[in-house]
């Protein structure tokens, strides 16, 4: 099974990175998530983003980074299918109750 998400390296004022978990897991990864049927991807991480974490994106500030694929952390048997992103955020992320 192949699951298509939408990613971003996310840098603040400071230059820190902000990578999110899952409840229940281990694994850090950036923040994002799937792309729904018919959704661009940058699309789908502004999305993805102010649900999750209460950022408030433009898709077109986005910088595209390319296409990557790797084994889901959470589901076995699974590979994910990545479009990364990278732009910088200013304040400080509110995260969702997912």
């Amino acid at each position: 099974m192949t699951i298509r998400i939408a990613a971003a390296v996310i840098r603040d004022d400071g230059g820190r990175l902000l990578l999110v978990r899952k409840r229940g897991t281990k694994a850090f990864m950036q923040a994002g998530g799937k792309i729904e049927p018919g959704e661009l991807p940058a699309v789908a991480l502004a999305r993805e983003l102010r649900e999750e974490l209460g950022i408030v994106v433009d898709p077109g500030a986005a910088s595209h980074l390319g296409s990557f694929s790797a084994p889901a952390a959470n589901e076995p048997e699974t590979q994910v299918e990545a479009e990364l992103f990278e732009f910088s955020i200013a304040g400080e992320p509110v995260p969702g109750r997912r």
